[in-house]
């Protein structure tokens, strides 16, 4: 078990000052907990980051000019040792597949109690990992074969250009209605994408392909 530090430094992301004010007013009112800073985006929070050095970061998914998703696997490549906990508001399995796969140690509700936001801190900082959304699924079996590097290098060249972009908008935690609005599409054109990379891949959940793009986009 890792040994805590005798304060721990908190940076909070979110686009909305209202839910950073919540926030602070909760864990600053934790003995051992210190927020050193705020940011409303990617851009804001990793500069944050070299300045300040937080022990822990916590980051909404959705935020205007860039994700939560891409923030955790900057954080993740950058600062190895900083530690993210995703703070989202959606209570799903394929949005916490899609931080994890990015180097996420945590996935917690908005909602959740201050007591559950504080268990994850100090579990994180403790070594472990803390996700409160239900992870376990069965492996489909077209993807229990694994997707080696080799595999995905070679299964990603069938797909058309417009897939690739589309699993790339995947990999930094777009959701259709984003990816459709981006490229002046409908949404079940988007959705038609999905099942034809799902097909050219061989994968058939929507977290094994949210994990397959986030692990093949931060290896490329």
């Amino acid at each position: 078990m890792t040994r805590l530090p005798a304060l721990i430094d908190l940076l909070l992301v979110d686009d909305h000052p209202l839910v950073r004010d919540g926030l602070r007013l909760r864990l600053d009112a934790i003995a051992g907990l210190r927020v050193v800073g705020e940011a409303g985006n990617l851009t804001d929070a990793l500069r944050l980051i070299e300045q300040t050095q937080p022990h822990l970061v916590l980051t909404d998914i959705s935020m205007k000019g860039g994700s939560g998703i891409a923030l955790t696997r900057a954080i993740h490549q950058r600062y190895p040792s900083t530690r993210v906990l995703v703070l989202s508001m959606h209570d799903n399995r394929e949005y916490a597949a899609q931080a994890q796969a990015a180097g996420a140690h945590g996935y917690v509700l908005k909602d959740s109690p201050a007591t559950q936001i504080v268990e994850a801190i100090y579990t994180i900082m403790g070594g472990g990992t803390f996700f409160a959304v239900d992870m376990r699924e069965p492996a489909p079996a077209a993807a229990t074969h694994g997707l080696s590097d080799k595999f995905a290098a070679r299964e990603i060249e069938k797909l058309t250009r417009r897939e690739h972009e589309i699993l790339r908008h995947l990999a930094n935690g777009l959701s259709n209605k984003q990816i459709a609005s981006l490229h002046g599409l409908s949404v079940r054109t988007v959705e038609t994408h999905r099942m034809s990379i799902k097909r050219k891949l061989g994968i058939d959940g929507q977290a094994e392909l949210i994990k397959f793009a986030v692990e093949f986009f931060s290896q490329s």
